[in-house]
Parts: structure tokens; C-alpha cells; sequence
């Protein structure tokens, strides 16, 4: 399975760390965040990388010139950004036919990912999208989603007061060609896919519950927490 890793925006809630360094390669516990990706992914049979940048792009030139992933990934400039949507659609020859990966590389996450793509051969067949969740103590900042008895996306929330949930959208899915196909009937190349796809495909969208590790390395805060939270990580 191929997968692509969005690493094109500029960090801003992260300032003034992300003015050095983009927040995919902030170092955590020494090792770059975009590092655990590649390393998590790959163990659960991910073979190609697409990677999107833009913002301090030279320093993501350098990290793949020396990863020993670099024969797997390819490195993506974009001078305009196109959103998550339209970076999909742009790069549609990429994914072929296949379902594919789509990862917003600013989260730390660790789960058993080869049972999250099990999840999605094994999802009901009206469905085109398996959506990663985590349970978060801050809801009315994420997405969050309501959830049928078989687990599909019934309601979707993006960052409102009072959400009636803390089951939230982790920003990893697995998407199915169907979607490209959508992609290319709004005909527009910047295309945001949390106000603009998801909406359009609540009770087509599968979910795995990723119980064991999810942040998003948003804020001065959260990366100091992740700092710490690594270590029961690597005890194991």
C-alpha cells in the first residue's frame, strides 16, 4: 500500500520552534517525528511514500537524503498549497486504482497498524473511507464524530462548542479510489477534505479505534507532553 504523508504547512501554533525547524522533523526524544512514520508505517507493510512539502522544504531534502527510507519516498514540492484534498487529486496517477493512505504527519501516533489496515479490508462494503479515531480529554478542539452500533461516522464536528462526543478524527484514514473520483467531480484544485469530503460521506465511513497512542504535536505544550509520554514507548 502507498501512502501520503502531509508535511506542507508551517507549523504556526508550534512558533517559535517551527521557525527553525518544520513541525514534521521537530525532534522528539531525539528522533524527528516524520522518522516514526516512516518506521510505524513500514513495519505494517507500507512499500511508498509520497511526501507533500513547501515550508522549509530543504531541510525535508536532507532528512530523506540520508533516510534509509529513501528509496520508497517521493519528496513533493508544492509552491501553491492545495489543501489535503487537492494535494490527493493532483497526485492521483500516484495511487493508481488502490486504496491508499492519507496522513497528516504533525500527529505522534502509535497503534497496531497493521489491525488498522485489517480494519478497512474488513469494513462493510458500502463504505470507502476507514477513519483513525482516538479519545481526547479537549474535544471542541478536534473533530469529532457520533458513531452508528457497527461503527460508522454518523455525525462529524469540526472544532464547535459543546461537541456531544470526545471520539475524535485522528487525521489518518485509508482511502478507497471512490474518493478521487469525487475529488474530480467538484472540479477545483484546492479542495479542503475535513469541510469538504467528509460531510459528503458520513454513513460511508468506516472507524478504528486507536486506544494506545495519538497527539497532535500542535502546541508548546503538547510537544512537551509528548517529550515525556514517548519514554513507556520505548520500554517495550
Amino acid at each position: 500500500m502507498k501512502a501520503l504523508l502531509l508535511c506542507a504547512g508551517m507549523g504556526s501554533r508550534l512558533k517559535p520552534i517551527t521557525d527553525l525547524v518544520p513541525k514534521p522533523l521537530v525532534p522528539i526524544n531525539g528522533k524527528p517525528l516524520l522518522q516514526y512514520w516512516l518506521e510505524n508505517l513500514s513495519n505494517a507493510g507500507v512499500s511508498e511514500f509520497m511526501i507533500n512539502i513547501s515550508y522549509l522544504s530543504q531541510q525535508f531534502v536532507e532528512f530523506v537524503q540520508k533516510s534509509e527510507f529513501k528509496d520508497s519516498i517521493t519528496l513533493l514540492y508544492e509552491k501553491e498549497l492545495l489543501n489535503t484534498g487537492g494535494t490527493v487529486l493532483a497526485n492521483r496517477e500516484f495511487f493508481g486504482r488502490q486504496p491508499f493512505l492519507l496522513i497528516h504527519a504533525d500527529n505522534l501516533s502509535f497503534c497496531n497498524f497493521k489491525a488498522f489496515l485489517r480494519s478497512h479490508k474488513e469494513r462493510p462494503c458500502h463504505c470507502v473511507i476507514t477513519m483513525m479515531l482516538f479519545k481526547t480529554t479537549m474535544p471542541s478542539q478536534c473533530g469529532v464524530v457520533t458513531l452508528s452500533e457497527n461503527g460508522i461516522v454518523n455525525e462529524f464536528y469540526e472544532k464547535v462548542d459543546n461537541p456531544p462526543t470526545n471520539l475524535a478524527n485522528g487525521a489518518v484514514y485509508i482511502l478507497e479510489p471512490a474518493i478521487i473520483d469525487f475529488l474530480i467531480s467538484l472540479n477545483k484544485k484546492v479542495i479542503d477534505f475535513s469541510c469538504e469530503v467528509i460531510p459528503k460521506f458520513l454513513g460511508r465511513i468506516n472507524t478504528y479505534l486507536n486506544d494506545i497512542y495519538h497527539r497532535d504535536i500542535g502546541t508548546i505544550e503538547s510537544y512537551a507532553m509528548s517529550q515525556v509520554e514517548i519514554l513507556k514507548f520505548l520500554d517495550h
